[in-house]
């Protein structure tokens, strides 16, 4: 397979992604779509790494899944205490919350 098709295949999860974060008003959706773009970057990077000849990128990728793990974790915790104050998970009634 060609390089392009690998970075052309980053670029259309990545703007999905982005489409995802901008469009959604769900938090968990919205959590998804950053997964979605930590992923393309993901194929970004070892494509990168292998037309270079680079291991390194392929270590670093494994950096950002531990990561997205991470922020999978933190944010699945602060979504689950949203929604235990206000029944829902909108991400329009999070101003709802200041002070």
């Amino acid at each position: 397979m060609l390089v392009t098709q690998f970075l052309v295949l980053g670029a259309l999860l990545f703007c999905c992604g982005i489409y995802g974060v901008l469009a959604r008003r769900n938090a968990v959706m919205i959590l998804m779509s950053i997964e979605l773009m930590l992923n393309a970057v993901n194929i970004n990077l070892i494509t990168f790494g292998h037309l270079h000849g680079d291991v390194g990128a392929q270590v670093f990728a494994l950096f950002v899944i531990a990561v997205a793990a991470a922020e999978v974790g933190v944010g699945l915790a602060i979504v689950l205490l949203i929604y235990r104050n206000r029944s829902s998970i909108n991400v329009e009634d999070l101003d709802l919350m200041r002070g």
